[in-house]
């Protein structure tokens, strides 16, 4: 079925991080493609990140801002959908301004920064400042939970330009992967696995992970604990692993496919996602679709299905664990294919370009 404008041939740029890493923003950018290019609509990406890789299958790799810019303006798509996680830097926002300016294009900013409308700016949202101003130059926002929506409303943007959309989409099926060999002998030599999917970063709050691990061993001697990301403090990870009386059994895997990802998922008995400060987490919805039991922290924007614990709470999180290895094991194997987030976007795309047509 072609949910975008069978009668022509559409072309959309997508601006934002592309995989690897393969973080949140990064999976939902390549999955939108995908989605896209199945469908016949001619999509390409620019990535604006430091990672980089050959250029290919439509993405881009630009080095400079200057470069960014030859791309932009060589590329004559009706749409540009710029994707924006982690911090709203005013570099970014000042690249949404020069698209804007780009005449015969519709306008477009997913921001996947769950937790901004909590940070100091996301709070001092008013019409009459320059962020206002500057997402207001967008034809569409699109944001992925109701505080996003609300706090664009309180920077003045008309709510008839914004959609509540959630990231991303659900695969059909636990993908048929050969997992590398050091991960696949960890599952192997651990029962029960405690799994994470998040970056070496400060925010996640890895330190009570590892002391839970702890915990667990006392009555499971058996169990594991797989770490999957990459960032800034895998140094001071290792070392806070080293000097715990388990460290054979906690692994740091590093930034991973997502589509190996996804296999570890059916392998693992627990995802936990327990952050200091956090959005929304695909990794929590694809573990949820999957049947993977889900411990997370409490921010407010968790889906439905996630067993709650307090921030920084050590004991509840423990607890929690245990309540959940306590229960019987039910999985599913193939619960069917989810889209309806990406036909979304098509259907904001239809709706922009027939609003002008």
């Amino acid at each position: 079925m072609t949910y975008i404008l069978p009668d022509r041939k559409l072309r959309v740029l997508l601006l934002g991080p592309y995989p690897p890493p393969h973080g949140g923003v990064e999976i939902s950018l390549a999955s939108l493609q995908d989605f896209l290019q199945r469908h016949e609509v001619c999509c390409e990406v620019i990535n604006l990140t430091r990672h980089r890789k050959a250029e290919a299958s439509g993405v881009h790799y630009p080095a400079t801002a200057m470069e960014v810019i030859r791309v932009l303006l060589k590329k004559k798509a009706e749409i540009i959908h710029m994707h924006i996680g982690g911090n709203v830097s005013w570099r970014l926002l000042g690249l949404g301004l020069l698209c804007s300016l780009l005449p015969g294009r519709k306008l477009i900013l997913t921001l996947h920064s769950g937790g901004y409308p909590l940070s100091p700016a996301g709070k001092a949202a008013r019409p009459i400042s320059l962020r206002g101003f500057l997402f207001r130059r967008f034809d569409g926002l699109i944001g992925v939970n109701q505080a996003l929506f609300n706090m664009f409303v309180n920077f003045g943007v008309p709510r008839a330009k914004i959609r509540l959309i959630l990231p991303s989409s659900m695969p059909a099926r636990i993908p048929d992967v050969t997992l590398p060999e050091t991960i696949s002998k960890f599952l192997a030599s651990h029962s029960p696995v405690l799994l994470t999917v998040s970056g070496l970063e400060s925010e996640y709050d890895l330190p009570s992970q590892i002391a839970a691990l702890g915990c667990l061993r006392e009555k499971r001697p058996g169990a594991g604990l797989l770490i999957v990301g990459a960032g800034s403090l895998e140094a001071e990870m290792r070392n806070r692993i080293r000097v715990t009386s388990y460290a054979d059994h906690v692994m740091l895997a590093g930034d991973v496919a997502h589509q190996v990802v996804l296999h570890i998922m059916s392998l693992s008995d627990v995802l936990l996602r327990t952050t200091l400060y956090d959005g929304d987490s695909i990794a929590i919805r694809e573990a949820l679709h999957f049947g993977l039991p889900v411990i997370a922290t409490d921010n407010g924007m968790r889906p439905k299905g996630s067993v709650l614990v307090p921030v920084g709470d050590q004991s509840a999180l423990c607890q929690a664990i245990r309540r959940i290895l306590d229960k019987p094991k039910v999985r599913q194997t193939s619960p069917g294919a989810e889209t309806t987030n990406l036909r979304h976007v098509a259907d904001f795309y239809r709706q922009l370009l027939n609003a002008t047509s």
